[in-house]
């Protein structure tokens, strides 16, 4: 099945140019150093689902002119990850659907903490309508939101509901989530994503060999490395590379890059020729 992933934004979570700094790369005239908070949207099977949410979504959906989303998939609860998911109220008002959100449990919980207003009751008139689906790390089916319920505006009350309209064809997906831990005590769980024959995974500084298995036969694979050095939450470039080389992917892409990376151009020439220093823009291609 072919796939389409497009890099919304492939930076750390303050982004780059970071504020405030004025070192070379935060100074960079190459427009591949601009680098908005890290996501993608993939097109996978005739749905447009997008890989987390971050603060930077509203410049993101516009520069990509997104329009509709069947899905919403969150690697973990980070604000670089979740804090733009309030912009998702455009689309309930274009579209006339809730978002679904996909998640693990815990990322629920922090959800209902960090948007308390669009998980109360009564809801606040004009607060964001989600479906909020909770995954673990087993595959999951994803459908396209042409089925769901359907909701408009009423001027003054607020958001209205009636039943999914019948008869609309289903299209759906499979998704394989890749767990990994965003500390090395295992404290922090994150959940890659793996659409047909590419894999995108972020924020992670430990993999276990066990989740491996299921990121063979891969065109193209994506990880995150915000320095060249150990770092407590993130691969180093060397544990990238290392991990790269057990996948054994056609291409390979890093992400959540920072300002403490090289420019991107002296950063590719420092890569093998089959990785790649993903930046914002890149569309990758699966069949």
């Amino acid at each position: 099945m072919k796939v389409k992933l497009t890099f919304l934004g492939t930076g750390t979570s303050s982004g780059v140019p970071m504020i405030g700094c004025d070192c070379p790369v935060c100074r960079s005239a190459d427009p591949r150093d601009n680098r908005l908070r890290a996501s993608v949207l993939v097109e996978y099977g005739g749905l447009s689902i997008l890989v987390d949410c971050g603060p930077d979504f509203r410049q993101q959906a516009l520069r990509a002119g997104i329009r509709h989303l069947d899905a919403i998939l969150l690697t973990h609860n980070h604000m670089d990850h979740t804090g733009g998911l309030d912009d998702t109220r455009a689309l309930n008002l274009c579209e006339g659907h809730p978002v679904n959100i996909y998640c693990e449990p815990y990322v629920v919980r922090s959800l209902e903490k960090m948007y308390a207003y669009a998980f109360a009751q009564p809801r606040y008139p004009g607060s964001p309508e989600w479906h909020v689906h909770e995954i673990g790390n087993s595959p999951f089916t994803v459908r396209s939101n042409e089925g769901d319920e359907v909701i408009w505006w009423k001027s003054g009350v607020g958001y209205q509901h009636r039943p999914a309209l019948e008869g609309v064809p289903e299209k759906t997906v499979e998704i394989v989530p890749i767990q990994g831990w965003h500390l090395k005590d295992k404290s922090i769980s994150v959940l890659g994503y793996r659409f047909g024959n590419i894999a995108y995974l972020t924020d992670m500084c430990l993999l276990q060999d066990d989740e491996l298995a299921k990121l063979q036969g891969l065109d193209a694979v994506t990880l995150n490395c915000v320095k060249i050095q150990p770092h407590r939450s993130h691969f180093s470039l060397q544990e990238c590379l290392d991990l790269f080389e057990k996948i054994g992917a056609k291409r390979s892409y890093i992400t959540h890059v920072s300002h403490l990376l090289p420019c991107h151009s002296q950063f590719e020439e420092m890569l093998p020729p089959d990785v790649h220093a993903a930046y914002d823009g890149l569309v990758l291609e699966s069949e």
